[in-house]
């Protein structure tokens, strides 16, 4: 794990099932708040609590966090990122993309639910 992080440090981190690119905006004793700048992978869909079930009482549409939008991150799932950072919607682009091909191989009901909820939000996210 690394050593203390700083604000202005740029990070990768965990939020729910997402992963982000962003930068520390404040340290806090248990988590990183963190500042949107890119998205690595697209949050899953349906219920956290019954993973990869559809008989549940709501299948929950998962967004991606928006760019500049904040997060705490607890600090064990942040680690310094030092490569080029993406523009946001190209990789919002990408993670999504990356999630339904990944989704397309699994012939599951929830695979197939999640597919459905995922082309719906590809177009809500950019054909605003």
């Amino acid at each position: 794990m690394d050593h203390e992080l700083n604000i202005g440090d740029s990070v990768t981190g965990f939020y729910k099932t997402g992963q982000y690119i962003g930068i520390i905006t404040d340290v806090r004793p248990r988590h990183y708040l963190v500042k949107t700048l890119a998205v690595l992978k697209h949050p899953e869909q349906g219920d956290l609590h019954n993973p990869h079930e559809i008989d549940v009482p709501l299948f929950h549409e998962r967004k991606a966090l928006s760019k500049g939008e904040q997060a705490n991150m607890l600090k064990q799932q942040v680690r310094r990122y030092e490569a080029t950072i993406p523009t946001y919607e190209d990789s919002l682009r990408k993670a999504i993309k990356k999630k339904i091909e990944s989704l397309q191989k699994d012939e599951t009901a929830w695979a197939q639910q999640s597919i459905k909820n995922l082309k719906q939000l590809q177009s809500e996210y950019f054909n605003k």
